[in-house]
């Protein structure tokens, strides 16, 4: 008897929901549910792409910091570490100062600040690069850039510059949402922001 009157109920029910999506209230749910998971993905990609923006502006900022304190630092001692595998003390302190940069910008600087690194061999002959040791953040210093500066009597002038760039990891929000419209696609990976500034060495 109970599992009759359970049936009964759950047939009025399933009634009463057919009958209103017949009418205008069902059309605007059944739009609703069509709808929302497109919506969803856009509100998620502007989000995604707007902190991807915001990244790339602090390292920007970053970077140019580096440049700038590197441009005033003293060459004397990048010749006598040439052919070691550390890099001079002039260019470590330019990487501290990205990395407190980054983290006075909230970002994780991957151990730039505290000198928790890998330094590579010199890749140019004045340029070294460090790989943070928490995540896959590479900053490359060069203290002999060269930039073109004119040219006198048909010979080409060059002013050495310092040069810091930065390749940073940054995960996109849009692979947790996509699968909502296209099952899974996979269309946004972990992708690497870059960006560098160069100013002339003044000393």
């Amino acid at each position: 008897m109970k599992r009759l009157r359970l049936l009964t109920r759950r047939g009025t029910l399933l009634r009463r929901l057919a009958s209103r999506l017949r009418g205008a209230d069902g059309a605007q749910i059944i739009e609703f549910a069509v709808t929302l998971p497109l919506l969803m993905v856009f509100v998620v990609a502007i989000g995604d792409f707007g902190s991807a923006v915001t990244l790339k502006q602090k390292l920007n900022n970053a970077v140019r910091e580096g440049a700038r304190f590197g441009a005033n630092e003293p060459t004397a001692d990048l010749y006598s570490t040439l052919s070691a595998g550390s890099a001079p003390a002039s260019v470590n302190a330019i990487a501290r100062l990205v990395g407190t940069y980054l983290q006075a910008a909230k970002l994780n600087d991957c151990g730039l600040a505290t000198g928790s690194w890998t330094v590579s061999a010199p890749t140019a002959p004045l340029a070294w690069q460090y790989t943070g040791s928490s995540c896959p953040l590479t900053l490359t210093i060069d203290r002999g850039f060269p930039v073109p500066a004119g040219s006198s009597n048909n010979l080409p002038k060059w002013m050495i510059s310092t040069q810091v760039t930065v390749s940073y990891p940054y995960q996109w929000q849009f692979n947790r949402v996509i699968g909502l419209i296209a099952p899974n696609a996979n269309y946004a990976g972990p992708s690497l922001l870059k960006s560098d500034a160069t100013i002339p060495n003044l000393m």
